[in-house]
């Protein structure tokens, strides 16, 4: 079924009725992460949103969800605002952790909402929470044990994607600058791939740039090339900690403790580098000229913000590798099957239309509405003037909940 077609926003204010607390709860590792539960009077289903990454207490879509009658779970995960040790394995136990709070408050319904890295964080969730424990995945991509077997994975109710990207290990994939020479040196570059050198179809921005499919053919396998040489570096970190964990378990030496826990962190320069941030012809969108991070990816690309800048060697190969990373959409989307709503924004920099196609098509739901609306990525408005992609989201969301969950707004 398909409905009606700055980069933060602030939220609106809350119904006066909303009753907000603070939860810390304590995941089947042991790991203590933290929630806020805002509900209001008749709430008995609850909608939850999280990132991988990054706090969404105060995400726009919150306040207009209470007005419509459903209680928010907005979660913390472990590494929330410091993605260096991101395991997404782990993120799984901290969804969990959440998840089982939520039954045992007595909610009638549990939707997740992923918004973002939000979206495959959830499918990832949901799929091995769909799965036998024993089918479950045992071990990180750097070959720790993940513990997903032992663990209570509460199931969800229904789902609601929203400008959901394919996973950060895709989406890093896609802007990595394949035209770094020396991992060392962030200013190295190999010419016939460098993505702003104008012999290779780059135009001084506003205008447009336009590669020719033969460089980009060479672009995109130089990316998977550069993505795996790092996965080589990160599996070879990990095979000389893992040896001397060995090592200290023979001798008790602390020169082989200090070797198995000394830290090595990946530096992994240029990663604003998607020709289809200043190509709009690749793929075409409403989206305007620019990345996530900026209007000028050429000189982004070169500085300090970045997807995937500082990591360990097993967050490199768990969240930030697209070769490696458990956590891809496309990959865990079959093992969706609650009912489920996905909403494409016309004008996202971070899921482009093939991508989002390629997500829905995966998508195991049979019970699977689609909606398009006019918006940027982080759900601004693409014309001065225009309603927010959120406001115009929200709308959808709000009729998907209603007509599954019955809402009634508060008194």
């Amino acid at each position: 079924m398909k409905l009606g077609a700055g980069r933060y926003l602030t939220a609106a204010g809350r119904p006066v009725s909303t009753v907000t607390s603070v939860h810390e709860l304590t995941t089947a590792d042991g790991a203590t992460v933290r929630g806020v539960l805002a509900t209001v009077p008749g709430a008995t289903t609850v909608v939850c949103l999280m990132h991988p990454r990054q706090d969404v207490t105060h995400h726009p879509l919150v306040p207009v969800l209470l007005a419509a009658g459903t209680a928010v779970w907005t979660q913390h995960p472990r590494s929330v605002n410091n993605d260096l040790t991101l395991v997404h394995e782990q993120a799984l136990l901290d969804v969990a952790a959440g998840m089982a709070f939520l039954r045992e408050r007595g909610f009638d319904a549990v939707v997740v909402l992923g918004n973002s890295g939000g979206g495959p964080l959830y499918a990832f969730y949901l799929e091995q929470a769909g799965l036998p424990p024993e089918r479950r995945i045992a071990t990180t991509p750097g070959g720790r044990p993940t513990g997903l077997a032992d663990a209570v994975l509460p199931p969800a109710d229904g789902a609601v994607f929203l400008a959901p990207h394919p996973g950060q290990g895709r989406l890093l994939l896609a802007c990595i600058d394949p035209s770094v020479a020396d991992e060392a040196d962030p200013l190295s570059v190999v010419p016939d791939l460098d993505p702003y050198d104008p012999a290779n179809g780059f135009a001084e921005p506003p205008a447009s740039s336009s590669y020719s499919a033969a460089f980009l053919e060479r672009y995109r396998a130089a990316q998977r090339d550069r993505v795996a040489r790092i996965d080589a570096v990160a599996r070879a970190h990990l095979a000389r900690a893992a040896e001397a964990r060995e090592a200290f378990r023979r001798t008790g030496a602390a020169a082989d403790r200090r070797r198995a826990i000394a830290p090595r962190v990946l530096t992994v320069f240029r990663t604003d580098a998607d020709p289809r941030t200043v190509d709009l012809s690749i793929d075409p969108s409403e989206r305007p000229y620019g990345s996530l991070f900026g209007r000028r990816p050429d000189l982004i690309d070169y500085g300090q913000v970045g997807f995937g800048r500082l990591t360990t060697p097993e967050a490199w190969l768990s969240t930030w590798s697209g070769l490696s990373s458990n956590a891809d959409f496309v990959r865990c989307a079959p093992g969706v099957t609650v009912p489920t709503l996905f909403v494409e924004l016309t004008g996202d920099q971070a899921a482009f239309p093939a991508d989002s196609r390629r997500m829905v098509e995966a998508l195991g739901a049979a019970d699977l509405t689609t909606a398009t609306v006019r918006g940027l990525h982080f759900g601004g408005a693409i014309a001065e003037g225009e309603p927010t992609g959120n406001a115009l989201a929200a709308a959808v969301i709000v009729d998907w909940l209603g007509a599954r969950h019955g809402l009634a707004p508060p008194p």
